[in-house]
């Protein structure tokens, strides 16, 4: 039987019944394969996401993968079966940020799948037609569902710009850590340090291109070109800093708990340092992990330890955050 899960409010959930519903002009209705589940899905169950990010009740899922089953109004038929994901922001696209290709920060308000509008925990997903992106034919959908947190990582890449024979670092060794791993590994650097908290993930990070590993504790060198934080806390932001020549480059994606005390201002304005932040991922940045994905140089399916039926989404939320070392990316399967 087809199926939904719906978030209440917090730490309240149903599993209901799934009715497909018919893709109106623009949309496509996407048949999901697997759904991951992050940290933000399980600040929705808990009821720590911050006000105006989340709407309930709430069907969660924003990183999904799956394939197209129907068409509305306007949208090319050839779309019909092909493999996909897509963007969970839902901008405006008329807006100055939007024509600008910020579309992640739309000045019309935040409207995003899986938080304020219907997610792909559900057997089927409608959503507009111009926020997919196709996939190859062969693409293995279950590694394709990280495709969502990759293109944030893209998008950290991108404003990197990392050259080849750069010396790069990546802090944190989670799901973002590990894929950052990858993106700046193609770029062919002198040396790609990465800096995590559990050494059991240095086999990992070497398998994704790392050529040295080291414990935030343990001696690290302040001579890098290029950083990316991917923990998510402010001694991480400032342990990347820390890392960094004089004019390095930083990038934070990282979200600490508000009101943390961050990066110190004289340090960065004396060493001239360049920082960037993102917040999700735009087209651009979804189009680069794509044809990352594409060209094999991206594989996100040594991260996924769990694959289980939607029906256990109670069990599998709980496992997220939990801290075990056994448990990496879980996909829930509708």
């Amino acid at each position: 039987m087809s199926s939904a899960v719906v978030v209440d409010g917090p730490g309240r959930h149903r599993l209901v019944p799934h009715e497909p519903a018919p893709p109106g002009p623009g949309e496509a209705r996407v048949r999901v394969h697997a759904v991951g589940i992050c940290g933000s899905d399980r600040e929705v169950y808990q009821g720590n996401r911050p006000e105006g990010y989340v709407r309930y009740p709430l069907t969660p899922g924003h990183e999904w993968s799956g394939v197209v089953e129907a068409v509305g109004g306007g949208v090319p038929d050839g779309l019909v079966g092909r493999k996909v994901v897509g963007e969970g922001f839902r901008n405006c696209q008329v807006c100055e940020r939007c024509h600008a290709g910020d579309t992640t920060l739309c000045t019309a308000g935040y409207e995003e799948t899986g938080f304020t509008q219907p997610g792909a925990m559900a057997t089927t997903l409608v959503l507009p037609a111009r926020l997919l992106h196709a996939l190859p034919d062969d693409a293995e959908l279950s590694a394709a569902a990280l495709l969502e947190p990759a293109a944030c990582i893209a998008a950290a890449a991108l404003k990197a710009g990392a050259r080849p024979g750069e010396r790069v670092a990546v802090v944190g060794t989670g799901t973002l850590g590990m894929l950052a791993v990858q993106f700046l590994a193609a770029n062919s650097p002198a040396e790609l340090l990465v800096i995590g908290t559990r050494d059991e993930r240095a086999a990992l990070a070497r398998q994704f291109g790392a050529t040295d590993f080291r414990l935030h504790d343990e001696p690290l060198p302040d001579d890098i070109d290029v950083v990316i934080e991917a923990a998510g806390s402010a001694a991480a932001a400032r342990t990347a800093a820390s890392l960094l020549r004089r004019g390095g480059r930083l990038v934070l994606t990282g979200l600490p708990a508000a009101g943390a005390d961050g990066l110190d201002p004289t340090d960065l304005v004396v060493r001239q340092l360049e920082v960037h932040t993102v917040f999700g991922a735009g087209p651009d940045a979804w189009a680069h992990a794509v044809r990352m994905f594409g060209a094999g140089l991206l594989d996100p399916m040594p991260l996924v330890t769990h694959e289980v039926p939607l029906e256990r989404f109670a069990e599998a939320i709980e496992w997220v955050g939990a801290g075990d070392p056994n448990v990496g990316k879980v996909l829930l399967r509708p």
